[in-house]
Order: C-alpha cells, then sequence, then structure tokens
C-alpha cells in the first residue's frame, strides 16, 4: 500500500470529511475542486470543470485510485477514466442508477426490491393517467440532478410539472419525469452498508432521518423503537442494492417505514452521505474511513456503535456575521458529550454549514445535548 493515492472528484464537506482518516491511515489524498477554496480546500490539488474529460483525466493520472464527493460526474468522463485503466470506486456502471431516479427504479423493480408504485411519465396526458390511478396526487420527480428537496414536487394536477415537461421538450435528449405514488410513510430510515471490490460487505444500524423542507435535519441512531425484523429487511435491502448494482465504496438507501410495517426505497446516495455523519464520533469506524477502505479493497473497519445512542443535528444556515467558532463557547458549554464538525463554508441562510454530534446511554439526554448545541448556532 506505499505510495497509495485516492483522488477525490468534487470539493464539497464529504470529501472534506475523507481527509483526516486518510491521515490517520497514512494514505495520501487530493481533491479535484469546482472552485477555489471549497470546503475540501485542506486536500485541493486541483481546481477543475468535472465535467470535462480531459481536466479529470489529468487529474486522475496523478491518483491510484479515483472516488466522489458526489455522484455528479458524466457518464463520458467516467466512461473515459476506466478505458484509460484508471481504477473507478464506485464504477460508472453503479452509479449510473443513483445518476437516473427512472433507471435506479426500473433496476430496483428487477431486483425484485420494494420501491413505490412508479411510472415514466412524458407528458401531461400521462400524468394525469397517473394521478387517476393512484387517488389524485402523486409525487414527481426529475430524473436527473436534484438533491436536498430540489427537483421533487407534490401534483394533484395534471399541468402541476408543465415546466418540467417543456424543459424535456427543449432539451435535446428527450426524456421523461417520474411519478411515484404518495407514501403515507410513518417516518424516514437510512441504512449504510459498505462494500469492498473483493466482495465483502459490513452495514451500520438502520437510523431515522428527520427532513425540514426537504434537507435533513436530525438523525437518530439506531433508529429508536424498531422491531427486529424491520432492522434486517433494511440491512437486507441495502446489501442487495450494493450487490445487485455493483457498488463499491458507501451506499446510502433511504427508505420509507409505512403505518403497516412495509418498508420501501425512495433514494440511493453512493458515497458517504448525511444519514452517516454520526458514525465519525458514534462507531468504530466511521463512513469516511470505511469508504477509503473500500475503494482501496483493504478490509473492512466494525461497523459498531461506540455507545446505545448517537444523535446528529445539522447546522443549517449559521450565524449571520459570525464563524461557528465564535459560537463554540456557548454551544460546547456543559455539554462535553457534544462534538462540533465545521466544514468551512461561509454561513447562508439553509446552507449545510457543519453538524453536531452528541453519543450516550439516554436518548432524551443525547437529543437535548445534540439541539441545544445546535440551536447555539442559528
Amino acid at each position: 500500500m506505499s505510495g497509495t493515492t485516492v483522488g477525490v472528484i468534487g470539493g464539497g464537506q464529504l470529501a472534506r470529511m475523507m481527509i483526516a482518516p486518510a491521515v490517520e491511515l497514512g494514505i495520501a489524498i487530493r481533491v479535484l475542486a469546482e472552485a477555489p477554496h471549497m470546503s475540501a480546500e485542506l486536500a485541493e490539488t486541483t481546481v477543475g470543470d468535472y465535467r470535462d474529460a480531459a481536466t479529470v483525466l489529468e487529474f486522475a493520472r496523478t491518483v491510484d485510485v479515483v472516488t466522489f464527493d458526489h455522484e455528479h460526474v458524466p457518464q463520458h468522463v467516467l466512461r473515459a477514466l476506466v478505458g484509460a485503466g484508471i481504477r473507478v470506486h464506485p464504477g460508472p456502471d453503479a452509479l449510473l442508477y443513483a445518476q437516473d431516479k427512472l433507471l435506479m427504479r426500473a433496476r430496483l423493480s428487477e431486483l425484485g426490491l420494494p420501491v413505490p408504485d412508479w411510472a415514466a411519465v412524458e407528458s401531461a396526458e400521462a400524468l394525469e393517467e397517473f394521478l387517476a390511478a393512484h387517488g389524485g396526487r402523486a409525487v414527481v420527480k426529475t430524473a436527473r440532478g436534484g438533491y436536498d428537496g430540489k427537483g421533487v414536487r407534490v401534483v394533484s394536477d395534471a399541468h402541476g410539472a408543465d415546466d418540467w415537461f417543456t424543459a424535456l421538450v427543449e432539451d435535446s435528449n428527450g426524456g421523461a419525469l417520474l411519478a411515484e405514488e404518495l407514501v403515507p410513510f410513518r417516518r424516514e430510515l437510512a441504512q449504510q452498508v459498505a462494500r469492498r471490490p473483493s466482495g465483502e460487505v459490513v452495514a451500520w444500524p438502520v437510523v431515522e432521518t428527520v427532513q425540514k423542507d426537504g434537507v435533513c435535519a436530525e438523525v437518530v441512531a439506531p433508529a429508536p423503537a424498531t422491531a427486529e425484523s424491520t432492522a434486517t429487511e433494511a440491512r437486507d435491502i441495502a446489501i442487495q442494492v450494493a450487490e445487485g448494482i455493483g457498488v463499491t465504496g458507501v451506499l446510502a438507501v433511504e427508505l420509507f417505514e409505512t403505518p403497516d410495517g412495509r418498508v420501501l426505497v425512495n433514494e440511493l446516495a453512493m458515497r458517504p452521505h448525511n444519514s452517516g455523519h454520526w458514525t465519525i464520533d458514534g462507531s468504530v469506524t466511521s463512513q469516511f474511513e470505511q469508504h477509503l477502505r473500500a475503494v482501496l479493497d483493504l478490509p473492512l473497519g466494525s461497523p459498531a456503535p461506540l455507545q446505545p445512542w448517537a444523535v446528529m443535528v445539522n447546522i443549517l444556515g449559521g450565524p449571520a456575521g459570525e464563524s461557528l467558532v465564535d459560537r463554540y463557547p456557548r454551544a460546547l458549554a456543559g455539554r462535553p458529550a457534544v462534538k462540533v464538525h465545521g466544514y468551512g463554508k461561509e454561513p447562508r441562510p439553509g446552507r449545510k454549514v457543519g453538524h453536531v454530534t452528541a453519543t450516550g446511554d439516554d436518548l432524551d439526554a443525547v437529543l437535548a445535548d445534540a439541539r441545544g448545541a445546535a440551536a447555539c448556532f442559528l
């Protein structure tokens, strides 16, 4: 492993949080950032367009394996990397299903995994038919792009997505929107696994995620009051996804738990994910160390929790006119179980600028600590 260098495409907070475990493992890490002074600037070695094959190839030739901070690198760039003999994890054949929600839904259905009822719709007329068959309401998503609530809307009228249909017509590639049944879920769960190229898979405990305005606000690990059968099903689903589409690295499967006990796959992320930030302070092996191990095909670490409970709360927006550090005295006072992780971002309304994590053996106390500390940054 001497001289091993991991290259990360994307300079956001996920790349930033890979730096510490890379240092601990003695692995060099380099980052291709979209712009100067992004979150991962500590490891920033190149600034360039991840959509340009020549730029990405030039960067990739300086590292031993390429991985990602996001899933937006185009397929033609990914294929160019593989064609040049670069090790890419996860590879383009897997990332395809994180980049296109229609392909993802079709593949999960082929694998026999539980998903909401869905259809590809190319017009208002097709959407009207879907609405009529699903109680007059549906979730509509753009097939590509969209995250943190973007590219998703609930419609109760066939013309509720006309602007997106118009955009599809104007796009020379054409395409369709994804229409899904509006699932009456009890709560949202997330299951993370890691898989290395040689096939080893490990799974963290399933967690409960709380969304606000389409953005993850809070994660509780493990998900409280979860039946053993539900936890087993969530783990088995994620492992089947990882193996069925050949994911290497960390995979997050976002799930709906319905009032009648069903578990349905909502979204996939093939990289470290917001729902796993708790693992930095709350598990034997964090998702970021595990991702590095996986893409290098090293033996995977234990995903076991260090404490009975961990709660992660995102810092959204941040203190106007101040840095996070200015608020540390207030946030940390009297909360020795709290850890603060800043992303090196300027505060801005709605922006993820950091997170706090608390751990312990009493869930109410852990929740109070994490929420209280995060509130100090508002």
